[in-house]
């Protein structure tokens, strides 16, 4: 049935297809009217009729609305921004300047299970750190005056301990955030969450709802400097945490990070097998077993050894261990120690993952302008791990933007073609901070300058080097596409149903705004805006390319493309009778307009031949 949200472009309503899915698994739970029927949900949870049952759950005061606002459809839009891009005709990295809650819903129609890694470092809930509010739907004018009326863009609120909601706001903000999140990643993919121990505990029973505790994968202990400070009376804190899980462990593949060029040298040996080098089963180590091996002259050795005595007899049988005479006339036990496919992530990081993070900051021109940015060295370190050469790494608390310095620079590293999407509030910088001082009056400015002189860091690093093919790769897949979070450019989207008329009527109301609003030849479009917000709701990547098609010499016709999706995109405001036609002929492509450049007959001759090949909006 035709509804008003039909002609409204918006973000996936995550509630309808929940819905939908329900009534495809359950159609008795459905009433004629194909609403659900709550009393039916109750009997198939409780066929004995017993109204409530205990079991175990986290709730804090407002946590319904947070999952509402999760599920919610977006309204609004993201605009290109061509001035504060670098290279964007040939990169596939993202920086987005907007509230990420409404950004993440945009980012369903064309990334949906399209992210292998999510890396964010939310605020850690001190009483001092800003605090995103989610009153984005509630009050969307204020963020409009905020950010595209006044260059300071917004301030966020603070969550103070004497708030007596601390630890709600927090969770409020997170719940509603992670729950859109998991829809971003792929079957296989991982989220890396850092975190201090204010809210630890809270955020692993978030994480056990949103990704299920099956998916739970392991909280790294991270240290973060020496000494402690005076975070605690009775602790020196030199730590703070790094929670991981799955989307799905059954799917995940290992994680393992490439053994170093020093470490490989140990392997000097090589059989049908693989690479190996001799290793003793004789140990010092706690994790041993005693018991007798015979030598090939028959002497008992008497010792405690590496493998167990099953394991050792097997590795003999199969040709896997040796008796070499040490220098004093004993008998040595060797085993082939066999290359494994990589180093498993350690728990506990503690070696370079410690040191001074305004060493990346300053290396680039911008040192002390961003208090306490994560090392790039970590971010690489968990990425190695995490993706492989293509991925997509998305960070929606951007910050400085150390996680696009580190896909960068790991790409370098390893010839990857990994790309990135880092998300960024426009918060302002305090009025006395070095940021301030130093010109930047949003926090999103930072993480675009920063990205910027990374891009431009690797460029001159090729300069006056003979250039592989490899290296080409590097130089053009640098940079990045701005996109800021915007208005829609169609009036329609702030059209309001009336709760108290039904589907039909709104529908009528919806049509009588459209005649009011759209269709007064004074309504200006911007082409460009008009073009993204159009391809983005129709499940573009935020990395299409458009082509001018010069075969159509009456309208302005681009091709759409990304790694995926193509289609053929117009947004003239009359659709000539040669362009009609064309489509007519071609009704193998897929064709996307607006609908005030058709008459009714161009309309349903278009949809006639071309069938859901056609969107006229």
């Amino acid at each position: 049935m035709e509804t008003y949200k039909d002609h409204i472009i918006q973000s996936p309503d995550m509630n309808a297809e929940r819905l939908e899915t329900l009534r495809n698994l359950f159609p008795d739970w459905f009433t004629q009217e194909g609403q659900l029927d709550i009393n039916e949900i109750k009997k198939a949870v409780n066929p004995e009729g017993i109204e409530e049952t205990e079991r175990y759950e986290f709730r804090w005061f407002g946590k319904s609305k947070a999952k509402r606002n999760a599920f919610m459809p977006t309204r609004a839009t993201l605009h290109y921004d061509e001035s504060r891009s670098v290279n964007p005709e040939k990169t596939e990295n993202v920086i987005i300047e907007g509230e990420n809650l409404e950004v993440l819903k945009i980012l369903l129609a064309g990334y949906r299970n399209k992210v292998k890694v999510i890396y964010i470092d939310p605020p850690y809930n001190t009483g001092e750190d800003f605090l995103y509010n989610d009153n984005f739907a509630e009050n969307r004018q204020a963020y409009w005056e905020r950010t595209e009326q006044s260059e300071d863009g917004i301030t966020l609120d603070s969550n103070s301990d004497a708030s007596g909601r601390f630890h709600s706001n927090w969770l409020d903000m997170m719940y509603s955030r992670l729950l859109v999140a998991r829809n971003l990643l792929h079957s296989d993919g991982v989220i890396f969450i850092s975190i201090a121990e204010h809210e630890l505990h809270h955020l692993r029973k978030v994480c056990d709802e949103v990704f299920g505790i099956e998916n739970f994968l392991a909280i790294l202990s991270r240290r973060t400097k020496a000494g402690g400070g005076s975070a605690s009376k009775f602790f020196a804190i030199e730590n703070d945490f790094v929670v991981v899980y799955a989307k799905d462990k059954n799917s995940l593949p290992n994680m393992f990070i490439p053994f170093d060029q020093a470490y490989l040298k140990r392997y000097a040996y090589e059989d049908e097998k693989g690479k190996y080098f001799w290793d003793t089963m004789e140990r010092s180590c706690t994790a041993t077993i005693p018991y007798l091996i015979e030598a090939p002259d028959g002497t008992m050795l008497e010792g405690n050894w590496f493998r167990s005595e099953e394991r050792f007899l097997q590795d003999k049988a199969d040709g896997e261990v040796r008796f070499v005479h040490k220098d004093d006339g004993q008998w040595s036990v060797q085993f082939k120690q066999r290359m494994a496919e990589g180093k498993k992530l350690r728990t506990l990081l503690n070696d370079n993952e410690f040191k001074s993070s305004q060493n990346d900051m300053e290396e680039l021109g911008l040192g002390g302008i961003f208090p306490f940015p994560k090392p790039v060295f970590f971010l690489k370190h968990i990425l190695r791990a995490g993706t492989s050469a293509n991925s997509i790494v998305l960070d929606f608390f951007g910050g400085s933007g150390t996680t696009g310095q580190a896909v960068t620079e790991l790409n370098t590293e390893d010839n990857g073609n990994r790309k990135y999407i880092l998300v960024q509030v426009p918060e302002i910088t305090s009025e006395n901070s070095n940021a301030r001082r130093s010109g930047f009056k949003k926090i999103s400015d930072i993480t675009i300058a920063r990205n910027k002189a990374v891009a431009k860091k690797v460029e001159e690093s090729f300069v006056g080097k003979i250039t592989t093919f490899e290296d080409q790769q590097q130089l053009e897949q640098l940079g990045f596409k701005v996109f800021t979070l915007s208005r829609s450019s169609f009036p329609r989207t702030d059209f309001a149903p009336d709760p108290d008329k039904s589907e039909k009527e709104n529908l009528e109301l919806f049509r009588e705004y459209i005649r009011q609003k759209e269709l007064q030849t004074t309504m200006p479009f911007i082409n460009d805006e008009l073009i993204t917000e159009i391809l983005i709701s129709r499940g573009f990547m935020l990395t299409y390319k458009l082509e001018q098609q010069p075969t159509f010499t009456d309208n302005t016709v681009y091709l759409a493309t990304d790694s995926i999706k193509t289609a053929y995109i117009c947004v003239d405001s009359e659709l000539k009778d040669s362009t009609v036609e064309y489509f007519m002929q071609h009704t193998d492509t897929k064709f996307i307009c607006i609908e005030r450049a058709l008459d009714s007959t161009k309309k349903f001759n278009l949809k006639n031949k071309m069938q859901d090949k056609f969107f006229a909006f």
